[in-house]
């Protein structure tokens, strides 16, 4: 490793809060396989070392879930860690370190915009956190994992702990033996990069409310709110949204 590199790695380890005892692993961690592909066939990439971080991810995010919400079920811890951890918030998150500038990309990789790639910043960093477990332990990243994930994390567990609307009309429908409860696509508006799609529900045949958005499920749940708010049953929601 040149000198050159070395500066840059050191640069990193500063933004990471931690310095390396054996820096190759963190340049193995920042190493694509496109790099190993393209020019330079000797070198070692990060997709061992990112299947390894994945792990060690899930484990401290599994291990926040368990300590800090005692009263989450396994379900829910279950699709809150999927949340927290998937790709576009680990994106997010290498972005805040600048992640992709350290990264060692084929030319080619790199002259088609590589270096800001969510797939390959997301993979980077898992590789990172493998490294950092390597070079010090499990403390070491979940420092690190807490550091950068934590706030993702709280995201999440407020995301999916927010009631489901389409779930509170079905009971509601089911309860009240309303009928059969039907969504249908009346509209597809936008460009193919930006559809806007609206729903409409109806309740034993009978229209209620309208919902739009950018995917059939968000238009489904916005229409399903609008009927609640027809039927004047309360937002669930509500009171979260209104805290100080």
């Amino acid at each position: 490793m040149n000198e050159k590199r070395l500066s840059e790695l050191s640069e990193l380890m500063k933004k990471l809060s931690y310095s390396f005892t054996d820096p190759a692993l963190l340049n193995t961690a920042l190493t694509h396989s496109s790099y190993v592909k393209g020019e330079n066939r000797a070198s070692t990439h990060n997709e061992r070392m990112e299947f390894l971080g994945d792990a060690v991810l899930e484990l401290c995010v599994s291990e926040y879930l368990y300590l800090n919400y005692p009263h989450m079920n396994e379900g829910m811890m279950t699709r809150t860690r999927s949340r927290a951890v998937y790709e576009h918030a680990l994106y997010e998150a290498a972005k805040t370190i600048e992640l992709g500038k350290y990264i060692r990309l084929s030319h080619g990789e790199e002259h088609t915009g590589g270096r800001d790639k969510p797939s390959i910043l997301s993979d980077a960093l898992e590789a990172v956190i493998g490294a950092l477990f390597l070079d010090g332990g499990l403390e070491c990243a979940k420092r690190f994992v807490l550091t950068f994930v934590e706030s993702s994390v709280k995201a999440a567990v407020q995301s999916v702990s927010a009631k489901d609307y389409k779930t509170l009309l079905q009971e509601y429908v089911q309860h009240h033996h309303s009928g059969e409860l039907e969504y249908t696509v009346i509209g597809i508006n936008g460009p193919d990069h930006k559809r806007v799609f609206t729903m409409q529900v109806s309740i034993g045949g009978v229209v209620y409310g309208f919902g739009t958005g950018g995917t059939k499920q968000e238009a489904g749940q916005n229409a399903a709110k609008a009927t609640l708010e027809l039927l004047n049953l309360p937002d669930p929601n509500a009171s979260t949204d209104n805290k100080q």
